[in-house]
């Protein structure tokens, strides 16, 4: 596949997830996919998933304890399998209130048209303060 496809298929990706699309999410995936989004353990969606059930649970923890998520990808660099989207999250923390509002860099692993990693990264330690209702120690 060609670097345009790659980042095209990403997109259509992030479309979904703005829509609550999670059927064409998963769509994009291939079966054995890893997801893994770094984060402390106070993050109800951080740590490694691997297959649609898993990832599906990801989503699911995400909707279970924000509202209004947003994830706005800025730029693409694409390369061979790989694509990095930069940008920001927005979401509301249901329990705490807390606003989270942080840059993001995704790295997606892309094979013969499909997702078969995920790797995110975020202010993990602003996150988690969100989630906590208090600030997390930074190392």
């Amino acid at each position: 596949m060609n670097d345009q496809h790659n980042i095209g298929l990403i997109q259509k990706i992030y479309a979904a997830f703005g829509t609550g699309d999670v059927r064409t999410i998963l769509a994009g995936l291939a079966d054995g996919a890893e997801w893994i989004n770094h984060g402390p353990a106070t993050i109800p969606y951080a740590g490694s998933r691997t297959g649609k059930t898993q990832i599906l649970e990801f989503f699911q923890a995400i909707a279970d304890s924000t509202t209004g998520g947003k994830v706005i990808a800025e730029d693409f660099i694409a390369q061979a399998d790989t694509v990095v989207a930069l940008g920001r999250y927005t979401a509301t923390v249901r329990n705490t209130g807390a606003e989270i509002d942080t840059p993001i860099a995704h790295i997606f692993t892309v094979r013969n048209g499909k997702v078969v990693r995920w790797e995110g990264f975020s202010d993990s330690a602003r996150v988690a303060e969100a989630h906590t209702g208090k600030a997390t120690a930074v190392r």
